[in-house]
């Protein structure tokens, strides 16, 4: 690829996260003088991009909406992405046949067809990757597009949404809500709200949500409850749930597959040991869940799930030292073998 033409690639990579740039930062990127800079925007303009820039010491390029642009400028890794991104999320679908639509089905529609909107450089290589690339269907309630568009524009116009929404007990209610962020943790879509009546923060799951209308109400944005919506979420999730802290002699990443479907934290501690924060309903079924790694590990905390994993280890022990026995045709008992210390 000539220079020319990828500083221009790079230039538009830049402008195209909509944020604004001053001259110097953006010349500094490319490793370009300010007037090659200036006339790669003015090359960018000609192909009918729309970069706005303001003069003076305050000044910045940055790339307007426009109401037309031309074809979609991704770089490889960027198209490879894309696709990917899209055919992960296409594979989601709703168990319940009367849901067929969805934010799923919408990237599963946009993958079959990216490649009519990609550089013709870049179409081959994108046709080929959709053509080989098969993700595994997931189960997912369906969540409607326009649902997830209206909610990003009240938020970030901070604007006020009444919906009504269905409880985790089916028991329904109507809703006045200041929108804040929109979340996907476990194949579900959250949102996080501060609710008016309750004068509370609130959680509510977007394919429970129905008759979302906004209302062209503003108001005065409050500071996130944690550090960030997910982080509230999953705090919300785990609530009720047991917290255990294990350190394991295994690579994070051979831990980090055998968990991958649990909500926990693992850091690794070097190429053969790794600490695990988990949520669980059970602590006997992380014991088990560890055991089977074969692998030694030590639990930090808490206690209580010490004490638990020492009496499933009694009781193994004891297991393993029985012996099946009948007497004259009764049905078959259990004794302690007496080589067993007890």
């Amino acid at each position: 690829m000539p220079d020319v033409t990828r500083r221009m690639l790079l230039l538009l990579t830049q402008l195209q996260t909509g944020r604004r740039f001053t001259g110097q930062e953006l010349a500094g990127r490319l490793a370009v003088s300010p007037r090659t800079l200036r006339r790669d925007v003015e090359r960018l303009r000609d192909y009918g991009y729309p970069v706005s820039t303001q003069p003076g010491p305050s000044g910045f390029y940055q790339l307007a909406a426009g109401r037309t642009l031309p074809p979609l400028v991704l770089d490889d890794d960027e198209a490879i992405a894309t696709l990917v991104g899209l055919a992960l999320l296409g594979s989601t679908s709703s168990p319940d046949p009367d849901e067929r639509a969805g934010i799923g089905a919408a990237a599963a529609r946009a993958f079959g067809k990216i490649d009519q909107f990609l550089p013709k450089r870049l179409r081959p290589r994108a046709t080929a990757l959709r053509a080989t690339v098969e993700a595994a269907p997931q189960t997912a309630p369906a969540v409607d597009p326009e649902a997830l568009t209206t909610l990003g524009l009240a938020a970030s116009r901070h604007e006020l949404v009444t919906f009504d929404y269905t409880g985790r007990g089916g028991r329904d209610s109507h809703r006045r809500v200041e929108p804040y962020r929109q979340v996907h943790l476990h194949l579900r879509w959250y949102l996080l709200a501060w609710d008016t009546e309750r004068a509370d923060w609130r959680t509510f799951r977007l394919d429970r949500v129905r008759d979302l209308t906004t209302t062209a109400v503003p108001f005065t944005p409050r500071p996130l409850p944690a550090r960030s919506a997910a982080d509230y979420l999953r705090a919300g999730i785990t609530a009720g749930r047991y917290r255990a802290v294990v350190t394991v002699a295994a690579p994070a990443s051979e831990v980090a597959d055998r968990l991958k479907f649990q909500d926990c934290d693992i850091e690794s501690l070097g190429p053969a040991r790794c600490r695990v924060t988990v949520w669980v309903d059970s602590f006997e079924w992380l014991v088990l869940t560890l055991a089977f790694l074969d692998v030694d590990f030590v639990i930090d905390e808490p206690a209580q799930f010490r004490a638990r994993s020492r009496e499933l280890a009694q009781r193994l022990r004891a297991a393993g030292s029985a012996r099946l026995i009948s007497r004259s045709g009764s049905a078959p008992t259990l004794e302690p073998d007496q080589r067993e210390e007890h």
